[in-house]
């Protein structure tokens, strides 16, 4: 049998009496619902009091307790669109309807920590910042993620845990009004431009043995020269080197945070988004070397469609034996069709996916939402 996850928020929930049968009557085995998560517009069209939520700036959706961040420099923020607890109040309507409820945590993507303390974001090697990026190489980021996944996990009951995030940001993912299409980097490039020098990850490179400015100069060289790969920008050596250091804060991060959900919930579901690529960033953090932690399932993202998900799926069999969820996309531009969503996600599971992960049924149309039932039922 297939394991299916829908993603939700609180504002989904709340207010809407309808909105957990909605989301049982899809077929789903669970929800995903959103603990901690970033800036974001999101349309509401079949809630009875809204049409829209602009969550204006990252938020913590269970209560913000003064005593958990005192004397920390990164404290998140409420929600002042909402109710502070608000996640419980829906999480209690799914389990209501027997749902299952994950926490859905995002970790170092928060345009208003980065903006209050810029020195812990993540820095290009051209100088230019990304407020949007908390870089985990820094102590403070590291100590605000360990808080904040303890907090959501104290806050009541849940049946699992989903870390997205879970290690460096880079140069996607960001911008609430993008406008860098026009200069068509290329994904090595771009990847190029997530590597990161503020102090401490500088501090690593040095620890390593990495030559700072010998680095900096080759990622300036790359990305003005439209490398190839990032190992051919930097040379075999120096690629190895700083692929160690990369790979290690996600590693690093990802033991530490499942450590302390385990103490909590030790039968919790506890699911990581990831990629194989040693040079991820974003979302879906590496796991390039190895998962090292104790989670159930990875996440790989299947929105780009078969053709680009499907490699990244092998690649993660070639690292580990987790279960492998297929990050599948409802939204635009997939069709309104239920029989064309489940050709897709079969070719995930005939490869060797065991999981879907559904997004989003909050922000899709009655059409979409029977297009989802249908493919599910398919399947």
């Amino acid at each position: 049998m297939v394991t299916t996850l829908a993603h939700a928020y609180s504002w989904d929930l709340v207010g809407d009496d309808a909105a957990a049968d909605r989301f049982a009557g899809l077929g789903v085995g669970a929800v995903a619902l959103a603990a901690s998560y970033h800036t974001t517009r999101a349309a509401t069209p079949l809630h009875p009091e809204h049409r829209m939520v602009d969550a204006r700036h990252a938020a913590l959706y269970v209560p913000v307790r003064p005593e958990a961040w005192r004397g920390k420099r990164l404290a998140p923020a409420e929600p002042s669109w909402m109710d502070s607890g608000s996640f419980g109040v829906a999480a209690e309507r799914l389990r209501a309807v027997g749902l299952p409820v994950y926490a859905w945590t995002v970790l170092t993507h928060s345009s208003r920590l980065g903006d209050l303390v810029p020195d812990v974001t993540v820095r290009n090697a051209f100088g230019d910042r990304y407020p949007y990026a908390l870089c985990p190489a820094q102590q403070d980021v590291v100590e605000y993620c360990e808080t904040l996944v303890a907090e959501i996990v104290q806050s009541g009951p849940l049946d699992g845990v989903v870390l997205e995030a879970c290690g460096p940001l880079g140069f996607v993912h960001g911008g609430h009004h993008e406008k860098t299409d026009g200069t068509d980097w290329s994904p090595v490039q771009q990847q190029l431009l997530s590597l990161c020098f503020c102090a401490a990850c500088v501090a690593l490179y040095g620890d390593a043995g990495i030559d700072v400015e010998q680095l900096r100069s080759a990622v300036r060289a790359g990305v003005d020269g439209k490398a190839d790969s990032v190992r051919a920008a930097l040379g075999e050596q120096l690629a190895d080197a700083v692929s160690g250091v990369r790979t290690g804060l996600s590693r690093g991060l990802r033991q530490l945070l499942v450590g302390r959900i385990r103490e909590s919930l030790p039968s919790a579901k506890i699911i990581a988004h990831a990629a194989a690529d040693e040079w991820a960033t974003g979302p879906f953090a590496t796991v390039a070397g190895g998962v090292d932690a104790d989670v159930d399932t990875l996440t790989f993202t299947a929105w780009p469609g078969p053709d680009a998900a499907l490699p990244v799926l092998k690649a993660l069999q070639g690292i580990t034996d987790k279960a492998l969820a297929a990050y599948v996309l409802a939204l635009p531009p997939r069709p309104v069709d239920g029989a064309a969503l489940a050709a897709e996600w079969r070719q995930y599971l005939d490869a060797g996916a065991s999981e879907l992960h559904v997004y989003h049924p909050g922000l899709a149309s009655q059409g979409r939402l029977d297009a989802i039932k249908d493919a599910l039922s398919r399947l």
